[in-house]
């Protein structure tokens, strides 16, 4: 690389990120993030839901581990892709940009951005009953779409990577199911 060039930028997605990215990238591979994990916390009011009618979305709340996708962008599009991910993910400032340290399934270990949940924001739900992680995800509808469908695509992503998550399995498949 020349002097002045800029380098390539890694990202990490665990929840829509992992099956809808939105950015181009050079290379993709499983990788673990530990001190964080993948919850079901964050109300969502704009991509899967409304103030009115709150959606739920993931975000990665203290600790544990995490088993996601990290994403490698060419140089060049580095500031594109930030802004992008910037304007998707930080529309109400609930989320967090932090660069940590990933270790991906072939070994290497990369720095990444990514986006931690903000325990402080009024829209961090904490851990919730399974009745209202159901009741929450089956009336959210936003921007993105419907929250169900994003249950469904993270969860059938999961599977597709290995990655077993009883909670989200089980909220796919509640979501399936027509309201009573």
């Amino acid at each position: 690389m020349e002097a002045g060039e800029p380098s390539d930028l890694w990202v990490f997605g665990y929840g829509s990120l992992m099956w809808r990215p939105g950015f181009p990238f050079v290379e993709s591979l499983a990788g673990r993030l530990r001190g964080y994990h993948r919850s079901l916390c964050v109300l969502s009011h704009v991509h899967r839901g409304t103030p009115e009618r709150p959606g739920l979305v993931l975000g990665l709340d203290r600790g544990g581990s995490c088993r996601g996708m990290a994403f490698r962008v060419a140089g060049p599009q580095a500031a594109a892709t930030l802004g992008y991910l910037r304007e998707r993910e930080q529309v109400t400032a609930v989320y967090v940009e932090r660069v940590l340290g990933v270790t991906l399934d072939d070994g290497r270990s990369i720095q990444a951005v990514t986006y931690l949940v903000d325990r402080r924001h009024p829209q961090y739900a904490g851990r919730l009953p399974e009745a209202e992680l159901v009741r929450l995800v089956r009336q959210g509808l936003g921007r993105s779409g419907a929250n169900p469908d994003y249950v469904r695509h993270t969860h059938d992503q999961l599977v597709a990577m290995g990655i077993p998550d009883p909670m989200l399995a089980r909220l796919a498949a509640a979501c399936a199911v027509p309201s009573p």
